[in-house]
């Protein structure tokens, strides 16, 4: 039962943001669908053709403009908002005006390959600066020493909402470079979120998480585990803004949440960019915007499972590309539990923050170090761990 609401209008409630979802699934779902089928004809435009590069995991070329179905997703339920929902409609509608810019950027980038890294952050900055003059979407608390006195000027509650929101999209933008990696976080994030919300009695926020779980998930089924399109620049920048808007509103409207509970949902790909600008900064003295193949998922699907069991055809590689995920999205969870289980509590969450950093870290110096894991050897169906050196064709 949530707090504060009879069990007929949480029923309510909860049955009309369920509905939501449902639209944002099917108009997602099919877009994504007309996108894919779509592609050769606007195939020169769309299509990722690139196989070579650090990040790049495919075999063959693939539309790279999954976002636009997750925006078209997000509209649609937007409208069926306006029959049950006026006030979340409302604020989805400010969301998607707002993140128009981070999602432009991206796009663009998408079907032009000429807007650079520093631009597209630009984008998603004026998207979090508009949210925030127009929702009132500001990082007001922080419970972290030195941090509050900053944002208890309007000023330095700006700046410091801007960089978070910034971010956090591009860390989504890091950690998408497998089937269904980023888009799958996504939604695992979105439901701590809506779980939360509804536990705290705000329908809004748990109509527009689920709304975007619809959208993503229509999404998903595409890409995973078969990877007919991919998220690209405009989905992963328009899905990190939207985590990052509703996480904030979320705080903005629910005092009794603990400020450090949208961090640790969303500090696997937070996480995994900060160590990927230490590591290539400080270790590898190369600037931080450059792409290269040692993140984590990289890591794991090249030392484990680019050479699990399986001939070397396009739609094997693609398999195994796929089964590379389900590794991340547990590391994922192993933060987003106790994230929801104690999301009231900031001492608590700042300590399973420190244990999932310690836990990254150890993870990724035992698999660069080409000692994986043994069970992670035994799910991947590998009893043993050579150098890639050691593989046929590597």
């Amino acid at each position: 039962m949530v707090p504060g609401a009879t069990g007929g209008s949480f029923a309510a409630a909860y049955n009309s943001a369920v509905l939501e979802l449902l639209v944002a699934f099917v108009a997602s779902l099919v877009t994504t669908l007309f996108v894919v089928h779509a592609a050769r004809s606007h195939g020169r435009a769309t299509l990722d053709s690139d196989t070579s590069g650090p990040q790049k995991f495919h075999m063959t070329p693939v539309p790279r403009v999954g976002g636009v179905g997750i925006f078209a997703g997000l509209a649609l339920s937007m409208v069926a908002m306006a029959w049950l929902d006026r006030g979340a409609m409302l604020l989805l509608g400010g969301l998607l005006l707002c993140g128009t810019p981070a999602f432009a950027g991206g796009l663009i980038e998408d079907f032009t390959k000429r807007v650079s890294p520093g631009k597209r952050l630009l984008a998603t900055a004026v998207s979090a600066a508009a949210a925030a003059a127009a929702l009132g979407a500001m990082i007001l608390r922080t419970d972290i020493p030195g941090l509050d006195w900053m944002v208890s000027g309007t000023l330095g509650a700006l700046l410091l909402t801007v960089i978070a929101v910034a971010g956090i999209a591009n860390s989504v933008n890091i950690i998408d470079g497998l089937n269904g990696l980023a888009s799958m976080c996504v939604v695992i994030m979105l439901a701590a979120i809506a779980y939360v919300a509804f536990q705290v009695g705000d329908d809004v926020i748990g109509a527009l998480a689920l709304a975007g779980i619809g959208a993503v998930m229509g999404f998903f089924i595409w890409n995973f585990p078969a990877g007919l399109i991919f998220l690209g620049d405009g989905g992963a920048y328009f899905l990190g803004f939207y985590v990052a808007e509703v996480s904030i509103l979320l705080l903005v409207r629910n005092p009794t949440v603990s400020p450090l509970f949208p961090l640790l949902v969303c500090v696997y790909p937070v996480f995994e960019t900060l160590f990927s600008i230490y590591r290539r900064r400080f270790l590898r003295a190369v600037p931080p915007s450059m792409p290269d193949g040692i993140h984590l998922h990289s890591l794991i699907y090249r030392r484990l499972m680019r050479w699990a069991v399986g001939d070397r055809s396009a739609r094997a590689l693609t398999r195994r590309n796929s089964m590379t995920s389900p590794f991340l999205w547990m590391l994922c969870m192993l933060s987003v539990i106790p994230a929801v289980l104690f999301w009231q509590s900031s001492a608590v969450n700042a300590a399973f923050l420190c244990l999932f950093g310690l836990v990254y870290l150890a993870l990724y110096w035992r698999i660069v170090r080409f000692k994986m894991p043994r069970w992670m050897r035994a799910v991947a169906g590998r009893p043993q761990l050579l150098s890639e050196r050691e593989r046929p064709g590597a």
